[in-house]
């Protein structure tokens, strides 16, 4: 089986931790996100190559500051700190940290005195970002400061002898001019081979699917989105006909989007394709139910229950084929980060679980997950498609869902991704949707006094969904979009734009 060099990426809270195994992982070097709380033992049971130390929130010196296991920074695998990590090294070696006189907070410029092992790259008064108040103020013994800034008299330190490495600033913001350039430098330290990428992603998922599944029948959850349409190809790649898609109608999806999904998985396509109607089902289990939490692990649940059910129909299939992705399991809440919410597929499972799950995509992100699709032949239709949650339109309608809301939301929706497309913005736009509030609002329309729904507008760019910026949108399309939302839908008299970044927001409503 393939072996990954991987590049353990320890997470103390920071908003960044995702942002830095991304990085890595352009770097053509695979990267894991682990929990503060790991022991040395676990870490050496995972054979890393090179260690990193995320930022995170508090203050080192703080009687609840997060620790580090100590052995961590005394086993020979190289450790770049970032921020708190660095931090953290410097605290826990004997250096000094301090609280400085003033906060520094975004882009600053660098002083570099020494380049060393890791600064080789960046030149001298390059920018970079910080965001921190504690500074290190004596490097622990050993060690020798390399750069310094305004804010922080260490900017960055080491030990190459130890292979020991620190920086206050974030190499893994786009705004340090060569932040990739530090990374580069570490994985250089750390003897990284680069060698892990879409095809050897494929390679591995195909040997590991192979040796797991046997002779085995297996069913996937096809949704027609990019996710479950990748995991399947990588399945059929790896165990053919043996392979059965269950495509679920639960009533929550987009217009038209049954039929797309048909056509793209039919009788063209070499997998097995069964469609099941659970369109009643769904509506009857969600009615009453407004918190999103409920809605997502309620979907989650039933969800399993129809793949149970429609099992049977292809013999004993021990294992169910999922889409998830890296960001659905941090989402769903990890030792180190907050519960954000919990993904269907994640937090939603039930615990009497009948099937063995394959998550072939679990250690990805989007943009990771296209590659792949493009690598095993999936047609663009597919691979380029807009992100759609599992859970559908019920969490794009804020409150109680109905059958007549659901219409209202699917009109409004299709208009507005129709309008987007018309104006070539596919590309630039991460993800585009309408949401449905549970609020009405007064209007005028035809002389006459209204009381509908307002429809908030949400359209995102993004490179993997863990931050995402609102897109500007020329005011002559969104200017079309309420138009015709508003003449063409009934139960709809108001049209919003939403333009909240994530963070602070998340990308769906709920």
């Amino acid at each position: 089986m393939t072996d990954f060099q991987t590049v353990l990426v320890v997470d103390f809270g920071a908003q960044y931790s995702q942002l830095i195994a991304r990085r890595v992982r352009e770097l053509d070097v695979h990267s894991e996100i682990v929990p503060r709380s790991i022991s040395s033992e676990e870490m050496v049971a995972m054979d890393p190559i090179g260690i990193i130390l995320s930022g995170g929130p508090a203050s080192v010196y703080a009687e609840d500051a997060y620790q580090l296991d100590p052995d961590i920074l005394e086993m020979g695998i190289p450790v770049l700190g970032i921020c708190y990590g660095h931090q953290v090294i410097a605290q826990t070696l004997g250096g000094q940290v301090s609280r400085t006189e003033r906060a520094e907070y975004g882009r600053t410029s660098i002083d570099v005195q020494d380049s060393g092992s890791l600064l080789g790259d960046v030149p001298d008064g390059s920018q970079v970002w910080m965001s921190h108040r504690d500074s290190v103020t004596e490097v622990p013994p050993g060690f020798r400061a390399n750069a310094s800034t305004n804010g922080a008299v260490v900017a960055a330190m080491e030990d190459p002898d130890r292979g020991l490495f620190g920086v206050q600033f974030h190499p893994e913001v786009v705004h340090t001019l060569h932040g990739q350039d530090v990374l580069r430098g570490f994985l250089q330290h750390c003897g990284a081979r680069g060698d892990w990428n879409r095809a050897s992603i494929i390679e591995s998922q195909v040997e590991r699917i192979t040796e797991v599944v046997g002779d085995d029948t297996v069913i996937c959850a096809l949704s027609g989105g990019v996710d479950s349409a990748v995991a399947a190809a990588l399945v059929h790649r790896a165990i053919g006909d043996r392979l059965v898609c269950i495509f679920v109608d639960h009533g929550l999806l987009r217009k038209g989007e049954v039929e797309e999904v048909q056509r793209a998985f039919g009788d063209a396509s070499p997998v097995r394709l069964i469609t099941v109607d659970a369109r009643e089902r769904f509506l009857d289990r969600l009615a009453g139910i407004v918190d999103p939490e409920e809605k997502r692990k309620t979907i989650g649940e039933l969800f399993i229950r129809v793949f149970e059910d429609t099992a049977t129909q292809v013999g004993d299939a021990r294992y169910l084929v999922q889409g998830t992705l890296y960001p659905d399991v941090i989402e769903s809440g990890t030792d180190s980060a907050a519960t954000i919410k919990s993904h269907h597929n994640v937090g939603g499972l039930p615990d009497d679980l009948n099937f063995e799950l394959i998550e072939p995509l679990r250690d990805l992100f989007k943009d990771e997950v296209r590659e792949v699709g493009r690598e095993l032949g999936l047609p663009d239709a597919i691979v380029n498609r807009h992100p759609f949650p599992g859970p559908g339109l019920a969490v794009r309608i804020i409150g109680d869902v109905t059958e007549e809301r659901l219409e209202i939301l699917r009109d409004a929706d299709s208009i507005v991704r129709d309008e987007l497309t018309k104006a070539g913005l596919d590309e630039e736009i991460w993800q585009a949707f309408a949401v449905l509030p549970a609020i009405r609002t007064v209007g005028v329309q035809g002389d006459g006094r209204t009381y509908a729904h307002p429809l908030i507008v949400r359209a995102v760019s993004s490179e993997d969904a863990m931050t995402a910026d609102w897109v500007r949108i020329p005011y002559e399309i969104l200017d079309r979009i309420s138009n015709r939302v508003i003449n063409e839908v009934d139960g709809i008299n108001r049209v919003a734009y939403d333009v909240t970044s994530k963070p602070p927001g998340t990308i769906e409503w709920e």
